[in-house]
């Protein structure tokens, strides 16, 4: 796997063991990591942007001039996906994954897919996007 940064919606206080966030848009925070040689390189911690109008995207340009290229998410909507991959940013679903740690070991196995289309979400007690 080329060298990447991979943001990941988490759970308080963030890092590789916390929960993977069930939807981008409404999480605490992202948790940032640096893939270098195939490896995990460096972890932190970024602020979410709150879910306001629009916030949607502006999550996505939020993470963009942070340098993330590729976003492991259990939920989003077509807006933000779109979004995503106007951006260059790769979205892989992160579905039922227990830990950031977790997730990260399973997408540098190759055991995420794409997330596309019909894996959106059309807002069912959130905001819709």
């Amino acid at each position: 796997m080329a060298d990447s940064r991979i943001a990941i919606p988490s759970s308080l206080p963030g890092g590789l063991d916390a929960a993977v966030d069930a939807h981008f848009g409404h999480c605490a925070l992202y948790t940032v990591v640096d893939i270098e040689a195939g490896k995990v390189a460096r972890v932190r911690t970024l602020p979410s942007v709150p879910h306001a109008q629009g916030g949607c995207l502006a999550a996505v340009d939020h993470l963009a001039r942070n340098g993330v290229t590729q976003l492991i998410a259990g939920g989003l909507g077509m807006r933000p996906l779109m979004g995503f991959n106007q951006a260059g940013i790769q979205v892989f679903r992160g579905t039922g994954l227990p830990s950031v740690g977790e997730a990260v070991a399973a997408h540098l196995r190759g055991d995420l897919e794409a997330f596309t289309r019909e894996f959106t979400c059309a807002g069912g007690g959130h905001h819709a996007h």
